[in-house]
């Protein structure tokens, strides 16, 4: 797989981590049952949270 193509599946990954509905009320409120469920889970067993991460440079419960 090239870097192109990797770049474009980080990036539709990580819209979908921006469309998740947990991870936008994370994002919003920054409390929280969803904000700690995000935070403990998004790089050990989300993938679309790791993909955020490496496209928006910051954590996916981060705003």
């Amino acid at each position: 797989m090239d870097t192109k193509s990797a770049a474009e599946k980080d990036k539709k990954m990580a819209e979908r981590c921006v469309e998740c509905k947990v991870c936008a009320h994370a994002r919003k409120k920054q409390r929280g049952f969803a904000y700690w469920f995000v935070k403990n889970i998004e790089n050990g067993i989300c993938p679309y949270c790791a993909a955020y991460e490496r496209v928006y440079g910051k954590k996916a419960h981060e705003a």
